[in-house]
């Protein structure tokens, strides 16, 4: 199994505080948000890392290259990560994880190892943690049919008919990742530069399993705006190993 986390947005909606310092690397809690997602999957015995990078990436490949041995991390560089979003940064490491077992996650994301073991083990085929809430149209929002499985996953989707928030962490299995892989092909080729990498989970839903794992109970936040940074600091309090 490999890790792939995606970090190379500019990240424009958390200025100033982005301004100097990629997203990844603000401290919550006396910890980079990179740390403890690489602490996490340390914990879970997962040693291969992809990552990619695009903003300030050099301070991102500092940062890790400064980090104890026990990961072997491999970053890839999204040039085009202005004018790109999670769909192209993604189908740039096509060739690393398709057939393989993968652990993704989006960089921005704060969470506990015990919701990334709890996505690792689940029982059910593409696991993706999804927090049961009302959601706005910010949040990627999914809907699911009475076993869990998930049939649309989008921004775009009604509120009021989505079971909650997809938060950016997954386990995707090597049956589904070689169909991931050129679906994110497709999404590129059509000109959707800027989409999300749900767009390809959104093609694939009718025909391979993809199942929502709720992590309700577990603290965790993706944050986009000043105000989520302040929360998580606030949240990074309340973590246990």
């Amino acid at each position: 199994m490999k890790a792939i986390i995606l970090v190379a947005g500019a990240s424009r909606r958390l200025l100033p505080y982005t301004a100097e310092v990629p997203k990844c690397l603000l401290e919550v809690g006396g910890k980079t948000i990179l740390d403890y997602q690489l602490d996490a999957i340390e914990e879970l015995g997962v040693t291969e890392v992809i990552i990619v990078t695009g903003y300030r990436r050099e301070q991102v490949h500092e940062a890790l290259a400064a980090r104890a041995a026990g990961l072997h991390i491999t970053p890839f560089v999204n040039h085009q990560f202005f004018d790109t979003n999670t769909a192209y940064s993604l189908a740039l490491v096509r060739e690393a994880f398709a057939g393989e077992q993968i652990l993704y996650m989006n960089g921005d994301v704060l969470f506990t190892t015990q919701l990334l073991r709890r996505v690792q083990e689940a029982a059910a085929a593409n696991p993706m943690a999804v927090e049961h809430k009302r959601c706005g149209d910010e949040e990627v929002k999914v809907i699911v049919n009475d076993g869990g499985r998930i049939l649309e996953v989008s921004k775009e989707l009604d509120p009021a008919a989505s079971l909650g928030e997809f938060i950016g962490v997954a386990r995707f299995d090597a049956a589904f990742t070689t169909p991931f892989a050129d679906a994110l092909d497709r999404v590129i080729a059509a000109g959707e530069r800027t989409a999300y990498f749900e767009r390809a989970l959104d093609l694939l839903a009718a025909d391979h399993p993809l199942h929502a794992i709720d992590v309700t109970d577990l603290p965790c936040i993706e944050i986009d705006f000043p105000e989520d940074l302040q929360k998580a600091r606030e949240m990074a309090r309340k973590f246990e190993s």
